[in-house]
Parts: C-alpha cells; structure tokens; sequence
C-alpha cells in the first residue's frame, strides 16, 4: 500500500484532484459553482481545440498557397505565350526593317540596270569549312531562282553565283572561290580580262582579274564591271577596284588584284537575279 501512495499515478490522482477541488473552491467563491463543471470540461478540451484550430487554420492556409500556385502557373503560361508572341513580331519587324533598308539601295541599283528583276534574301547559313566565303540564303526555285543565277549586295556589287538551289533556299559560290569565273573589264580603259577567285588571295577577301594586255593603262582604285560576254553576268555589273597589277607567270599579260566591293565575309543580306 505504502508504494501505491509513492508512486507516479497516485501523484498525478492526487495533483489533478487538488487541480480540480481548486477550480470548485474558485467557482463558489464567484457564484458560478453551476457552471464549475462546465469549465472543467473546457479546460479539459483545450489542449484537443487548440491543436484542432491549428490544424484546420493550417488546411486553410496550404489550400490557398494550391489554388494561388495554380493560379500563378496558368498567369506564367499566357505571359510566356505573349512574350513569345511579341519575340515572333519583333523578329517579323526585324527582317520587314533590315529589307526597307535593302530595297531602298536597290532603288539605286535598278537605276542602272532597269531591264533586272531581284528577289531579297537573307543569309541563313555559311559553310565554316569553306575559306571562299560560300553561304546560303533563304530564297530557292519558287522565288524564281536557278542554279546560275546572279548575286548582288545591297549595294549592287557582284556577291557571285548561285551553285546549287532547292525550293526554298539555295547555295552561293562567291568571287572568292577559284572556280568562280566571269568576264570583266576595267570600267576606265576597257581592257578586258577573266574575274576569278585566288586561293592565294582569298583569305585577304580578294580576288583576281586576269589576261589583262600588258600594255594596259589600269591603274589602283579603277574600278572593275562585268561585260556581260557569255551571257551568264549581265552587263555592267560593279566589282570593285583594282589594288595592285602585277605580271603573271607567263610573262605575256597582266594581273590585277581586285578588291570587291561587297565585304563577303560580312554580308547579311543580298539580291539574287531573277531574270537570267
């Protein structure tokens, strides 16, 4: 009997006996002995309503930070389907712009040679494995476009010839490539010679016009222009200038080096010929 009345439950028994005879003794002392079993049972619940408050206060907050993800991700959608919206008319604007640019220079172009019809092209691709500059344009045979077709700068100065094309695109060899042949003159003194590529040359982005007689009176700066023989080149296309003349190897004509008047390397845009 004497361990039952050292051990922990009697304890507690006795503590919550004291607890309660506690809470009676207040509740007479206030009138409210009525009400004394009452708020026993409430202090007795309130650990239980507590944790059910916060319990049911912590749903609530988890359901709203759902539905507000939900929300947020279905916001983050439409703005990233506006966004790629505005980069798709932005991009549209982009090409509409840089073209503008380009036709208003081929205004000057057409001026003198009215009898040419031109489609625009934008490069799309360059070859790293080609040191002659060969690239492709976005333009092919439903733009009128064929193997051997002319190409031009936006300035009007020969790019070179269309090697290979497929509906929607095609390939360009440029001056630069030592298969690339067409007829020139110097526009000064007329003297006649064969416009080519260099291997020895091209990396300088520059080519070779040859053939020249060696009496020739060309001179640095002259400037070079198709003459339109063979039929391939139409007349009177702008080359470039002349930036050095030396004998060729065979000792019985000339060679004048050429610097063409496109920048091959950085053209972005170009006019293919439609009506060759």
């Amino acid at each position: 009997m004497r361990d039952f009345f050292e051990s922990k439950k009697f304890k507690i028994l006795l503590g919550v006996t004291i607890f309660l005879a506690g809470i009676m003794a207040y509740a007479g002392a206030n009138d409210r002995l009525t009400a004394a079993p009452q708020e026993i049972l409430g202090v007795a619940l309130y650990p239980f309503q507590w944790v059910s408050s916060h319990i049911s206060e912590g749903l609530g907050q988890t359901w709203e930070k759902y539905v507000s993800f939900d929300e947020v991700q279905q916001e983050n959608e439409t703005l990233r389907q506006e966004n790629k919206q505005l980069r798709d008319k932005l991009v549209a604007y982009d090409r509409m712009e840089a073209e503008l640019r380009a036709y208003k220079e081929l205004d000057k172009i057409q001026e003198q040679n009215p009898e040419n019809t031109y489609a625009s092209a934008f490069i799309i691709g360059r070859d790293t494995m080609d040191v002659f500059g060969g690239f492709t344009v976005d333009v092919g045979t439903t733009s009128g476009i064929h193997k051997g077709s002319v190409v031009v700068s936006d300035d009007g100065y020969l790019v070179g010839i269309v090697r290979e094309a497929n509906l929607t695109s095609c390939k360009v060899m440029t001056v630069l490539h030592p298969s690339f042949a067409a007829a020139a003159a110097i526009s000064r003194t007329r003297d006649n010679g064969i416009l080519a590529g260099s291997a020895d040359y091209a990396a300088d982005g520059l080519c070779v016009m040859t053939n020249l007689p060696r009496h020739t009176e060309a001179e640095v700066e002259d400037q070079v222009i198709t003459t339109g023989l063979g039929e391939v080149f139409p007349e009177d296309v702008l080359v470039g200038t002349v930036s050095e003349i030396l004998p060729e190897s065979g000792g019985k004509s000339l060679q004048a080096v050429i610097k063409p008047g496109a920048d091959i390397q950085s053209l972005t845009h170009v006019f293919v010929l439609t009506n060759d």
